[in-house]
């Protein structure tokens, strides 16, 4: 089985193929210095997105990423994005990973959302087994939604990546296996009901 670039239509967001010609969208919303604090590389100026765009794309075209946008259904603007990576099909393993939104829309139900909509194909139409997601130890934030959508820590792996200023990150990894699968849908589709988010 290979990836194909697939668009994803939920209730508040939309997830589509990411293209180079969403670079300037995403500048206007992803230069935010608070986003990529814990990043491996800060993203300041329309080249830098570009070159993350092109990256992501790079890895799309060797089948190790699909890279999605992320659109805000009522307004039709882009506001962030998001991607499967580290993908090993015969092994039924992904990564849901690179996600960021700018502050603007954080806590509003996007990211969970979001979540769901790549959650339901990696395990629905991909047919995956295990679903890896992962953060700086230091990434409290990111460490808390995290776990709220219903994933397991499996554990710290210590200065796993080196940030490009030399910075040594130490990295916490979290896991929704397949038969976790149905508790957490639920879990996720009642937080949007009612309105919980994050």
């Amino acid at each position: 089985m290979v990836l194909s670039p697939v668009t994803l239509n939920g209730n508040l967001v939309t997830l589509e193929p990411l293209t180079l010609g969403h670079t300037d969208s995403l500048a206007a919303v992803g230069l935010h210095p608070s986003l990529w604090t814990l990043q491996p590389r800060p993203i300041t100026s329309i080249a830098d997105m570009r070159a993350y765009v092109e990256l992501a794309l790079n890895e799309q075209a060797r089948g190790a990423s699909l890279p999605f946008a992320v659109v805000h259904r009522a307004t039709k603007v882009v506001i962030g994005s998001t991607r499967f990576f580290d993908i090993a099909l015969p092994h039924g393993r992904l990564e849901i990973g690179a996600t960021w939104y700018p502050p603007s829309v954080q806590r509003t139900g996007v990211n969970v959302e979001s979540k769901l909509l790549l959650l339901t194909h990696a395990f629905e139409e991909l047919g995956i087994q295990k679903v890896v997601l992962k953060t700086e130890t230091l990434n409290q934030k990111s460490r808390t939604a995290i776990l709220a959508l219903g994933a397991q820590e499996e554990g710290t792996f210590a200065r796993q990546f080196l940030a490009d200023d030399g910075r040594k990150r130490d990295m916490v990894y979290f896991a929704i296996f397949d038969d976790m699968w149905p508790s957490v849908k639920a879990r996720l589709r009642e937080r949007l009901r009612r309105g919980r988010q994050a």
